[in-house]
């Protein structure tokens, strides 16, 4: 029981001691903050004395006015720094985007001339891509319009360009889709080049000399016979180059059936084709191709020379449809007539 008895004592003690501290702490705190308090409020008087009789003037301030009219000071000249700070950092922001906004200007009045200039070449290909379709029979589903004013939307049959969209990426988009209606008829012209290659090809229609090189010396028809001086029917053209040894073309595809030597032609080479068509290859030096060989247009089937009844070295070249005899100059001229309705 004694031992209880002291702890109670012990218990007592140390809750007097600790309330006494508590008091005596906010006595201190208490005393502190009236301390301050009476700093405060303190009172000063300044005296404004003039430089002459008048009236001499008091002002009564405290420390806690003094220290108010300070921080009122001091929050405005922060005020004041912050938003010059902030009004230069806005203006230099306004100025970059005033220069982008002058090159975006700069870059869309530049994207204007280069519309322009597109529009210009459309209108020219316009008019390329339908004369070409009108000469190859091809119809034209292209719906354009065909008004003279300046600027592509009207080119193109355009009224007002949707809301928010520069009129100029409006014209871009309705040209494109103008181009990709222009690809069912470029296939179809493409498709008819390709059979009429095809075609030209399997037909007498180039120069039987390879390069090109000669000139034509005798026309196919009624001529004065070189030798015997009497008129007679020329079934052919002599193509002249004036030397031994150029190369003689094969002037479509087509099979050797002869090869030979006679007293009026000298070495010359027959070649069947398609359609019923037969080239002859007269005068030659000798031979390149044999019977029975299945040669391409544009292959060497021998070289110019001057065998058979001749004046000189020169290629006599003849075009049969059957059993009859055409002019060959009517073939060559019928790669570079379609040629040039094709441009």
């Amino acid at each position: 029981m004694a031992s209880v008895h002291e702890y109670k004592r012990l218990e007592n003690r140390l809750v007097l001691k600790i309330r006494n501290a508590v008091l005596i702490a906010a006595s201190l705190i208490g005393s502190f903050f009236k301390s301050i308090g009476r700093f405060l409020t303190r009172r000063y008087t300044l005296v404004f004395v003039p430089h002459s009789e008048k009236k001499v003037y008091n002002l009564h301030v405290t420390i806690l006015s003094i220290c108010c009219f300070l921080l009122v000071v001091f929050g405005i000249l922060g005020a004041f720094f912050w938003y010059g700070a902030s009004y230069s950092n806005t203006m230099y922001v306004m100025s970059n985007k005033d220069n982008r906004l002058k090159d975006t200007q700069a870059s869309l009045d530049q994207l204007r001339e280069e519309t322009t200039l597109l529009l210009r070449e459309a209108r020219n290909f316009e008019n390329a891509l339908s004369s070409v379709l009108s000469a190859l029979g091809i119809n034209n589903r292209m719906n354009l319009s065909k008004n003279t004013s300046g600027d592509l939307s009207s080119f193109l049959g355009i009224n007002e360009a949707p809301a928010g969209l520069l009129p100029e990426v409006n014209d871009i988009r309705r040209f494109s889709d103008y181009l990709s209606q222009t690809v069912e008829p470029i296939t179809e012209i493409g498709s008819l080049l390709n059979s009429q290659s095809a075609l030209l090809t399997e037909i007498p229609s180039i120069w039987p000399v390879r390069g090109g090189i000669g000139v034509i010396t005798m026309f196919f028809g009624q001529n004065i016979h070189p030798i015997f001086g009497q008129y007679y029917i020329h079934r052919g053209i002599d193509i002249a180059t004036s030397r031994y040894g150029d190369p003689v073309v094969a002037a479509a595809d087509g099979q050797v059936v002869t090869a030979e030597f006679t007293y009026d032609y000298g070495n010359y080479i027959l070649v069947r084709h398609k359609h019923g068509y037969y080239t002859r290859y007269a005068h030659l030096n000798n031979f390149r191709a044999s019977v029975g060989e299945r040669v391409q247009q544009g292959d060497v089937i021998g070289y110019i020379g001057n065998t058979g009844i001749s004046t000189g070295p020169h290629l006599h070249y003849e075009v049969h449809i059957g059993s009859d005899v055409v002019d060959p100059y009517r073939y060559i001229t019928v790669r570079s007539s379609l040629s040039r309705q094709g441009r």
